[in-house]
């Protein structure tokens, strides 16, 4: 990494939102470990992707329930034209594999 100030092509929104779609029962306390930030943090992001129709929430007993909602566009006007579905289907291909499914090496 760069001496400069660390940073990534995700957000913790981004990664919230795909730590969701992997596992839609997740405690927010496990998605918070998984994103690596803190559970009021997670909160607060889950909040805002609810706010805005990126997640629903529902409630199954004493355990919350979230759910992606798949077809939402990008909030970027220079990303607005893709969905959120876009991002969930490169990272549910296995690592090392194009869009057709065969390895790019060698």
């Amino acid at each position: 990494m760069s001496a400069g100030r660390p940073w990534t092509f995700l957000t913790n929104h981004a990664h919230v939102l795909l730590a969701v779609a992997g596992t839609p029962d997740a405690r927010v306390v496990e998605i918070a470990e998984v994103v690596g930030i803190s559970t009021r943090s997670a909160l607060s992001i889950l909040r805002d992707l609810e706010d805005a129709g990126y997640v629903a929430r529902s409630k199954e007993g004493r355990r919350t329930h979230y759910v992606v909602q798949p077809h939402r566009p990008f909030r970027h006007p220079a990303a607005s034209a893709h969905e959120v579905d876009e991002l969930l289907e490169v990272f549910r291909r296995p690592a090392g594999t194009g869009r057709r499914g065969l390895s790019r090496r060698g």
